[in-house]
């Protein structure tokens, strides 16, 4: 069959699947499913590790969290095993999988999908898929600064330094408290400062468990786009070391005092497009991420998402919990040490 040089990488990539190219491969055997997921040992780059190599069937994407340090679709798959061109490696697909070269034939006046890749080895210059495009902002104009500040709050409430095991230092670094009056009456006070360090909301957390169902745990401001900031970016961005990312206020606060001072949280089990930008403007090639959600199907399903979209572009490593609903929080100092060891 011949090889085309104007291929529609997309649909391809729509038209095979994770589990059809590891079939191809004679792999799929090797791997173990748990819903959603195939693990097992990374075939890119022959390791042994039973969990090391990540496939996630609904989205179609892989990712190796050891030597690799990489993740991809279906083609980026093939191009690794082949070590070839992607173009090449689209073209093993259509031939392998017996797909329709026209209907995976892109029209050659259409800049949508294509650019040029560089020869190697001697080989023509061909056709190669586009960088992807940045991830698109939420609707919406960005948070503004607020003109106040919540001053006058309680720091040493029993629910922070008795509950939360908050040191007094802790309370005071990160400014929260207890707040007696206005719109967090009656719940702690937590500043949400935007990537300059400056405030942009305050989250209010109820001292406890609300004794009515209607009454939620967090309140947030009306208005407030929570997704377009990361809590305490604008101060992880200047320690050295790995980046830790957690979901909650509370597991960054602990994880900050037991000593890893390079913590941000997400402020839930999923990333926004605008959070990975963030986290992009923040970290190159050379950074390492540790993703560290709560041991529970939200955030099982937040860090394999975000695994794979930040492995693209640096090196993340997972950190799972042996016991189920386990979270940063419940981390001691010294449980820390051994996680980050590896990483720094």
């Amino acid at each position: 069959m011949p090889k085309s040089k104007f291929v529609d990488f997309k649909a391809v990539k729509a038209a095979i699947t994770m589990e059809q190219v590891l079939e191809r491969y004679g792999l799929l055997s090797k791997f173990k499913r748990s819903g959603d997921r195939l693990s097992g040992p990374c075939p890119i780059h022959k390791g042994s590790n039973p969990t090391q190599f990540s496939v996630s069937i609904e989205k179609n994407v892989w990712n190796c969290f050891s030597e690799c340090k990489h993740g991809g679709n279906v083609l980026d798959f093939i191009q690794k095993m082949e070590d070839v061109s992607i173009l090449a490696a689209a073209n093993k697909a259509i031939e392998w999988f017996h797909l329709d070269p026209k209907e995976m034939s892109a029209d050659s006046n259409q800049e949508a999908e294509e650019t040029s890749e560089p020869a190697r080895n001697g080989e023509v210059s061909q056709p190669r898929p586009a960088a992807r495009p940045a991830p698109v902002q939420e609707n919406g104009a960005p948070n503004k600064p607020l003109q106040f500040r919540l001053d006058k709050l309680e720091r040493q409430h029993p629910y922070l330094i008795k509950e939360r095991g908050l040191t007094l230092e802790t309370i005071v670094d990160f400014g929260i408290g207890y707040c007696a009056k206005g719109m967090m009456t009656d719940r702690i006070a937590i500043p949400i400062n935007n990537a300059e360090g400056k405030v942009v909301a305050y989250a209010g957390r109820f001292p406890g468990e609300p004794p009515d169902e209607n009454i939620p745990k967090y309140k947030l401001p009306p208005g407030f786009r929570k997704s377009q900031e990361i809590f305490n970016l604008d101060r992880a961005v200047k320690e050295p070391g790995p980046l830790v990312i957690v979901e909650g206020f509370f597991d960054c606060m602990k994880v900050h005092q037991n000593g890893w001072r390079k913590v941000v949280a997400l402020m839930g089990s999923t990333m926004s497009a605008t959070q990975e930008e963030l986290i992009r403007k923040h970290t190159n090639g050379h950074s390492h991420i540790v993703v560290m959600l709560d041991e529970n199907e939200a955030g099982k399903a937040g860090r394999e998402d975000i695994a794979c979209r930040l492995s693209k572009f640096c090196f993340v490593k997972v950190h799972t919990f042996d016991t189920p609903d386990d979270e940063p929080e419940h981390l001691f100092p010294e449980d820390l040490v051994e996680i980050l060891e590896g990483v720094r």
